[in-house]
């Protein structure tokens, strides 16, 4: 047994466990382990400096979980986009394969508890017939392994999935969507690695949500990856008491940046059962990226997004930087809320220039022109 297997072996992870660790009540630590178990691996345990604290909220249960049903069992809509057993395909040209039920820890925020940690809803079962599904879909190019995590899975079964998904000759990338990285970096081996290599392109999606998750062993699992030639991409979720303040994202990502990790989609939590008191609102993540577009490197700044409700997929945010156009300008503020203007330029699909109105005079088109005051702009 590994290192990494021992750790989850000895995870926090019955009722009596929650109750003699973290002092809740029994019925409650009951009625919580009826509705999504716990699991926290000694090494996510040690990053816990007192109770409450960001890593604390993330993987110890809550009472408040029990209060907080307010949320439909998929909010995504994955398994009405699941044409086969273990398949999600929403986008055209990419597919969520997921492979395993079982996770480093069970983060209590999880958009995927009705699944995660029960063999039957995850099952090995269901592998051929996705891997018959993306064989008869020419239009995948693009494969997440997910879960669950992928990582929970031996070397040996992983490079199973990963020789067969080589076979399909369509299939140009494969992604790992893991947070093994970051809970039980002691799963990122040599030999995890050496066996990465065979099958690239492979990229690695992980998921750091506060700077204390970034520590020797968390940088080192994600060198390594970045060592073996698997590019590091980060998601985050906004979550109130965890990471809902500007100071602590710009922290976090620029720390991500020096472990080789590329901050990719930071996302307004999901509306999941047990997780809705994490919820912080819309305008909270849009002062996070105006604290950091143009207060730091464009390298961290991650894609700001809403997971739409109902299976809508990623759409992004930005803060309102257009405060005006026409057929002649853009009126654009800056991060320092200064406004400039860009002149606009008719172009061959719109020959008569932006929401233009036309008159006929002399039988000649002509174009409205409206005078524009520019706006005057408080400091940020």
């Amino acid at each position: 047994m590994e290192l990494w297997q021992e750790m989850v072996r000895d995870s926090v992870h019955t009722v009596d466990h929650v109750v003699e660790k973290f002092g809740i009540d029994r019925k409650v630590a009951e009625d919580l382990d009826e509705f999504f178990q716990a699991r926290i691996n000694p090494y996510y345990l040690s990053l816990i400096r007192y109770p409450g604290d960001p890593i604390w909220r993330q993987c110890v249960p809550s009472k408040v979980e029990l209060d907080d049903f307010d949320a439909e069992e998929d909010p995504l809509h994955e398994d009405e986009m699941s044409p086969v057993p273990n398949i999600t395909h929403r986008y055209p040209d990419r597919a969520l394969f997921l492979v395993t039920s079982q996770c480093g820890i069970y983060c209590r925020f999880c958009t995927r508890k009705r699944k995660v940690g029960d063999y039957e809803k995850i099952s090995m079962k269901g592998l051929e017939s996705a891997f018959k599904y993306l064989e008869e879909h020419t239009e995948i190019r693009d494969v997440i392994l997910s879960g669950g995590d992928p990582l929970m899975l031996t070397d040996t079964m992983l490079e199973k999935i990963l020789q067969r998904l080589r076979q399909i000759k369509h299939i140009e990338i494969i992604r790992l969507g893991t947070r093994m990285p970051v809970v039980l970096p002691q799963r990122i081996t040599t030999k995890l690695c050496n066996m990465l290599k065979k099958y690239h392109p492979i990229y690695c999606n992980t998921h750091f949500n506060h700077p204390w998750e970034i520590t020797p062993e968390s940088s080192k699992a994600c060198e390594m990856l970045a060592d073996a030639g698997v590019p590091v991409g980060n998601q985050m979720v906004i979550m109130k008491g965890v990471n809902d303040d500007p100071a602590v994202v710009k922290e976090l990502v620029q720390k991500l940046l020096r472990i080789r990790v590329r901050p990719y989609y930071m996302y307004m939590a999901d509306e999941t059962k047990g997780a809705n008191h994490f919820r912080a609102s819309v305008e909270t993540g849009l002062k996070i990226v105006e604290a950091l577009r143009g207060h730091t490197s464009g390298l961290a700044i991650p894609h700001f997004v809403i997971d739409a409700p109902g299976g809508g997929g990623k759409i992004p945010l930005l803060p309102n930087y257009v405060l005006h156009m026409d057929e002649e300008e853009i009126i654009l503020r800056n991060f320092q809320n200064k406004v400039y203007r860009y002149k606009n330029y008719a172009d061959k699909n719109n020959p008569d220039g932006f929401g233009s109105k036309k008159k006929k005079t002399n039988g000649k088109k002509k174009v409205e022109k409206k005078k524009v005051e520019v706006p005057v702009l408080e400091d940020a």
